[in-house]
């Protein structure tokens, strides 16, 4: 244990001296070392499918499922993605550029000039599971905005995060950056997790992006800020003045089209006075796509048929699994919301605004939709560009993490001598 805590702890003064040199850096600067990373990634196919091969034949061996194997898999067509998606991350708007990063500017009677002004957050831990290209998504999020980063990703995919990491490392020195921009823990043993926790010396921000274990793991032994989400138990309510057409498209799009994704819904409300005209007609649309039905008694009645009642309302199923209850009215559906919801993605159809605005003011989620999917709970639709996560937080972050999420600010003062009396 202590030669593991002293091999990840070596990591810190390294990011930390790498995050310096990010922060006094340009967007030009910044931009030339992502698209260094793209050509790199191009350039070095082989060696990261060769890795990679590595990573399927120890899944394939532990029994990994098919769809396991296929997110864990990186191909030409793959890293050609994700060469893209860093040229596209390069193009976006720098929120450090010196046009964007002054938040507030004003003088107090004085004369003492201020300026409250964005800076990025320092060094970030992501703690991740899994797919390997996360591993770039992370890496070159947290570099547009001026951030070192220490990866610790999940055993799955070891070789190809070491591969992709060193790849990284040596754009990073060619474009003139330290190779500690990026840096990954190199073991897979869960002790690292509690070590890297503890690195508040170092790490200023934990963003932890799997299952609730892992988040469970991270919010425990955390000493610095957590950026994270729980559940994604989402709502769709469906009010008596609804339009039934538009209600059954945005169903079917928030659990069906993605059923195993954090914006997908896992409880449908439906008003009761039109639950016996609406239900049949949605609960039939929904088993065509597959869709298991819980209720609890009074969408039973509704449905003419009895439902099994789901364990509880707060399970995020992650499947086409879905818990229907019957609500009294618009109270009733954000008293059900508050009690169970986990405050991440919830939506009202109705054709009434009044009753539209009252939920959107009243549902304390970090997105509320009227007539419209939660699915659209993502930074890509939100115009962003990217994202690195979606936080249910309420402090620094809350919704998709973009680039402005990824940093901070400060407030810096231009004075000619004064002095406090």
């Amino acid at each position: 244990m202590s030669d593991l805590k002293t091999q990840i702890e070596a990591l810190g003064p390294a990011a930390r001296q790498a995050a310096r040199a990010l922060a006094v850096s340009g967007t030009a600067e910044k931009n030339r070392l992502l698209l260094a990373i793209a050509d790199a990634l191009e350039k070095e196919q082989e060696t990261i499918i060769a890795a990679n091969r590595q990573d399927l034949e120890q899944g394939k061996q532990a029994g990994l499922s098919a769809a396991m194997l296929d997110r864990l898999e990186l191909n030409p067509k793959r890293i050609a993605a994700m060469a893209k998606g860093v040229r596209e991350v390069s193009s976006l708007a720098d929120p450090l550029d010196d046009a964007d990063k002054v938040l507030k500017d004003w003088t107090r009677p004085n004369g003492l000039h201020l300026q409250k002004v964005r800076v990025p957050i320092g060094v970030i831990g992501i703690i991740y599971e899994s797919r390997p290209n996360v591993t770039i998504d992370a890496s070159v999020l947290c570099l547009k905005t001026g951030n070192a980063t220490i990866l610790r990703g999940g055993k799955e995919a070891i070789h190809s995060n070491k591969a992709l990491v060193e790849i990284v490392g040596k754009a990073a020195v060619s474009a003139g950056f330290p190779k500690d921009v990026v840096s990954l823990v190199p073991v897979t043993d869960r002790e690292a997790i509690p070590i890297l926790c503890a690195m508040d010396k170092y790490i200023d921000l934990i963003i932890p992006r799997g299952g609730h274990g892992l988040v469970e793991t991270v919010v425990t032994h955390a000493r610095m800020p957590v950026l994270k989400h729980y559940h994604g138990v989402c709502h769709v309510y469906v009010h008596a003045n609804a339009n039934l057409a538009m209600a059954e498209k945005i169903i079917l799009n928030a659990k069906c089209q993605r059923p195993g994704v954090c914006n997908a819904m896992e409880t449908l409300l439906v008003d009761k006075a039109i639950a016996k005209q609406f239900l049949p007609l949605i609960a039939k649309s929904l088993r065509e796509k597959g869709v298991k039905l819980f209720g609890d008694q009074a969408a039973s009645e509704a449905l003419g048929e009895k439902l099994e009642e789901p364990v509880d309302w707060v399970t995020e199923y992650l499947d086409l699994i879905l818990a229907v209850s019957v609500v009294d009215d618009l109270s009733a559906a954000v008293e059900h919301i508050e009690k169970y919801g986990s405050h991440h993605t919830d939506t009202i159809v109705t054709n009434d605004e009044t009753v539209a605005n009252e939920f959107l003011r009243r549902v304390d989620s970090a997105a509320v939709f009227w007539n419209a999917s939660t699915r659209f709970n993502d930074g890509g639709e939100f115009g962003f560009g990217a994202e690195i996560g979606i936080s249910t937080d309420k402090l620094h972050a809350r919704g998709p993490m973009a680039l402005e999420e990824l940093t901070s600010y400060k407030y810096v003062g231009r004075g000619n001598g004064q002095i406090r009396g």
